[in-house]
């Protein structure tokens, strides 16, 4: 198994090579010095866009919540509503493909062609529900060609509320590590802390200070706690934060607030808090009528302080379906627009909702949100501390990607937009006086080399030596095109890659699917010491006879039951 990939012009951040012509060795699916090219098949990437497979921090593909949009939204699958534009040319489909239908959820199989087609080959599911996460694993299996992992959600866990109320981090930690390790998780999420918990007794938070209902904790005691949780662990990412009073007017406040509460935390310049889907977070305003834009006071803080991540969380004027751990929001969303709506709670560990939504760049609050995102990429100093994401689906379908990419590469497409939207959003929003656009060095930092370093996926995100071959090679010559001006030629090419290389084997081509095969699901295995997860132990079986419908040993999930899987071991400090 050996593969040369010959004057491909290569776009490899985390190596600092910026549109230099290279060629890529690959032998048993890494990326090595030299291979015997007599043995070796080759390929000719003559002035074709060469980067690292795609890596996608936050994206919702698979689980409960992802399920029950599926069977929210039949229409979705049915008719498989389509973005034409998106859709025009989608070749995904070819003799060795799976069935699969849907759009803006699609099932397992047409989730990992169209990503795969588009050049991506790691996804991350965001917001798993620990005691749901077997099915969630059941989901990652059948999703072909893509290596993946899933977060836990921890913001409004009945055990960790109690460890945190009482003081014991070192015992919530081990309690964290052992639910990480028993359910196969990567990382910590957390969703609207504590509010999802006030939402089961029919209440909110609507500060950093509001007190839980028969817990007394308050969401700041959440996210710090579990923010020296994650410390303690040493787990390879951040917290994953998702805060209060999203997609209200005004939070911006409470997403700049978040931030700041772990800001003393911070150890050795490294980050210790990722906000995800900021552009939810982002809005002044006291009421829908005055919602206008803070993408300008959330960059500025993030410009001024290193410890903090964010990604964009981008919408698309297109029909999708918003899915969150967040349910007083979507019940918010289902009262503002009348949509069928979902909600549920999970016993003991959170809850959720979903609602289906279509953007409309008509609508005024949809055109300043629209603005939001993409001000908060361009204005934001350092690509390597804001990512590239959609929320998918809830701004808008992965398979709109592109589409994004050329705003952010072009100030010609986003002018072409804002010109159509309502005055008044134009007023509210700084979109039309950015005069920024990302080049592909940039896009592939957002996009690949960012994302891998936030997850701490070594072997991810680059194409140095050792390098998992993951490579996207694209139809487009960056020496000749410039995006600022051809972008309806670049988000064609970004689409359907030429060539999708995955562990080292082509797997698309032209956007079609030449081989299936399964990826790898990492999961962190944090090792606390015996002493400390022995002394959790008895109190962690009292509480699941006292709080849970199964009992402890019937929690975990097996290594068995993920087909092709691999630990990342973690020296933990406690």
């Amino acid at each position: 198994m050996e593969l040369l990939i010959k004057n491909g012009i290569l776009y490899d951040p985390a190596n600092s090579v910026n549109g230099e012509e290279v060629e890529i060795c690959i032998k048993d699916g890494k990326v090595v010095e030299k291979i015997n090219q007599r043995k070796a098949e080759i390929i000719d990437a003559s002035d074709m866009l060469v980067m690292p497979g795609g890596v996608d921090i936050h994206s919702h593909i698979a689980g409960p919540k992802v399920n029950a949009g599926r069977l929210l939204c039949p229409e979705d699958h049915r008719t498989r509503v389509r973005c034409a534009e998106c859709f025009r040319n989608c070749e995904i489909k070819s003799p060795i493909t799976r069935s699969g239908t849907g759009c803006a959820v699609p099932s397992v199989f047409t989730t990992g062609h169209i990503y795969s087609g588009m050049g991506y080959t790691t996804v991350i599911e965001p917001a798993s529900p620990p005691l749901k996460t077997l099915h969630t694993h059941e989901e990652l299996n059948d999703i072909p060609l893509i290596d993946k992992a899933c977060f836990l959600l921890f913001g409004n866990n009945w055990l960790v509320m109690d460890y945190i109320k009482e003081g014991r981090i070192e015992e919530c930690a081990a309690y964290v590590g052992w639910v990480l390790r028993s359910v196969k998780g990567y990382a910590i999420k957390i969703v609207c802390p504590g509010g999802v918990e006030s939402w089961g007794w029919g209440g909110n938070v609507h500060s950093m200070d509001d007190h839980v209902p028969y817990f007394d904790v308050t969401p700041r005691d959440i996210v710090r706690g579990l923010c020296k949780v994650n410390q303690l662990l040493n787990l390879p990412h951040t917290i994953h934060v998702h805060t209060i009073n999203l997609g209200t007017p005004g939070n911006y406040r409470y997403l700049i607030e978040t931030m700041d509460c772990v800001r003393d935390l911070q150890v050795e310049d490294e980050p210790v808090i990722h906000m995800t889907h900021c552009q939810f977070n982002s809005y002044g305003g006291v009421d829908w009528r005055s919602l206008s834009s803070k993408a300008d006071e959330v960059a500025k803080y993030v410009n001024a302080h290193n410890h903090v991540t964010i990604d964009m969380g981008q919408i698309i004027f297109t029909q999708t379906v918003t899915m969150t751990g967040d349910g007083p929001f979507e019940y918010l969303l289902h009262q503002i627009s009348g949509n069928k709506w979902m909600n549920t709670d999970l016993e003991v560990e959170s809850g959720g909702g979903l609602v289906p939504i279509r953007y409309n760049r008509k609508n005024y609050v949809h055109a300043v949100m629209w603005t939001i995102g993409l001000e908060l990429a361009l204005l934001v100093k350092d690509p390597w501390r804001v990512f590239f994401s959609t929320d998918h689906p809830n701004g808008g379908p992965f398979i709109n990607y592109p589409k994004v990419f050329a705003w952010l590469m072009s100030k010609k497409a986003r002018d072409k937009v804002t010109k159509r939207l309502p005055r008044l959003a134009r007023v509210r929003s700084n979109i039309t006086s950015i005069d920024r656009e990302y080049d592909f060095y940039e896009l592939a930092i957002i996009t690949r080399s960012a994302t891998a370093k936030a997850l701490k996926l070594q072997n991810k995100g680059h194409l140095g030596l050792g390098a998992d071959a993951d490579v996207s090679i694209y139809d487009l010559n960056p020496k000749e095109v410039d995006p600022s001006v051809d972008y309806k030629q670049v988000g064609k090419a970004l689409f359907k890659t030429a060539y999708t290389i995955k562990g080292g084997e082509i797997v698309a081509k032209k956007g079609v699917i030449k081989k299936c095969k399964s990826g790898i699901t990492f999961w962190v295995n944090p090792q606390v010491t015996e002493e400390l997860n022995s002394s959790i132990m008895p109190e962690l079986t009292e509480k699941f006879r006292d709080y849970y419908t199964i009992n402890l040993q019937n929690y975990g999930v097996p290594e068995n039951m993920l087909i092709d899987q691999q630990a990342i071991e973690v020296k933990s400090k406690v």
